[in-house]
């Protein structure tokens, strides 16, 4: 039988041939993006922003430079579609601040919005701190540093408190090392992996005057300011909705007391103290309602905190917060 693959142009074909299926033609490749537009369309970068937005409350500075880099990132996809961009840009950040200034939240959302745009590969998130990079002995560092990149690579490797890699006064350290492996890994394979330093803002200063090779390769300083005492009190409210419970009459004026006092002594860690102070708060709570066990408990009391949950609290009887303060 003849094959229909080679049928004479112009003869008829056999019933079989005609009745053979027709493949399907390919779905067409979807048009390349050519307005800002049609790039966040496509990436739907614009529903990380805007769960940023939801998700922190405040940093108003810190989510406008985030924007400013997706926007610098979606031009640079449309440059390089035309052939006028010649290398990515430099990605590598540093996000300075105190505790609990929502740091690793941003870098988080920074990797998804990397990923999306086709910077990373993954969009994962690796974050580590002196210890997993730096050994104890000669020879030791240099595999623990690799074997963190190596885990990191595709994504963005997050080094909370990052001067710490830095102790000019232990002629032993090995810290050194460490910076030196990563000075490398930033500039050779950027195409592949973002580095996020973080810490407080001084002592990043003071790193990265120390380390010249470093600053250079940080192409972006994102600083992230202390929460105003507002902002605190809608974050409790906020973490408080999402556990289910609730201030109970006069306990949110209670805990706006709490917070102004908490906030004037040492080791205030922002969102963190506000986390913390929540959990000892829902602790004592939870001893009150233990105390009265022949009591039928519905859910507004299994949910509510109340003014003694939180005036209980050693920040109102003493006027200086020793360390582990309640």
């Amino acid at each position: 039988m003849a094959n229909p693959l080679y049928a004479i142009p112009g003869a008829p074909l056999s019933a079989a041939a005609a009745a053979a299926p027709v493949a399907a033609p390919a779905p067409a490749e979807p048009a390349a993006p050519v307005t800002v537009g049609e790039v966040l369309a496509q990436s739907q970068v614009e529903a990380v922003l805007d769960e940023l937005d939801r998700e922190l409350v405040g940093l108003k500075p810190v989510k406008a430079r985030i924007r400013d880099i997706a926007a610098l990132l979606v031009i640079a996809r449309l440059r390089e579609r035309l052939g006028l961009a010649a290398s990515k840009p430099s990605l590598h950040m540093c996000f300075s601040g105190n505790p609990g200034t929502g740091k690793t939240t941003v870098a988080l959302r920074m990797a998804q919005i990397l990923h999306r745009l086709g910077y990373v590969r993954k969009g994962h998130v690796v974050s580590v701190t002196r210890d997993d990079l730096v050994g104890q002995y000669i020879g030791h560092t240099a595999p623990k540093t690799k074997e963190v990149l190596k885990k990191a690579m595709g994504g963005v490797l997050f080094i909370d408190e990052a001067y710490y890699l830095y102790r000019p006064e232990n002629e032993r350290d090995y810290g050194q090392e460490a910076i030196e492996i990563l000075l490398q890994v930033m500039e050779n394979q950027r195409d592949d992996l973002v580095v996020i330093l973080a810490g407080y803002k001084d002592r990043m200063d003071t790193f990265f005057q120390s380390n010249p090779g470093m600053s250079s390769r940080i192409a972006h300083h994102i600083d992230f300011p202390d929460y105003a005492q507002g902002e605190l009190l809608q974050i409790a409210d906020r973490m408080l909705a999402e556990s289910h419970y609730r201030f109970g009459p006069g306990a949110r004026e209670a805990f706006d007391e709490y917070l102004q006092r908490r906030i004037a002594q040492p080791h205030f860690a922002n969102a963190r103290s506000v986390r913390n102070a929540l959990d000892r708060m829902r602790l004592r709570q939870a001893s009150r309602l233990f105390a009265d066990r022949d009591r039928p408990l519905d859910a507004d009391d299994l949910s509510t905190i109340a003014v003694s949950d939180i005036r209980a609290s050693r920040v109102f009887a003493i006027a200086t917060n020793p360390e582990n303060q309640t």
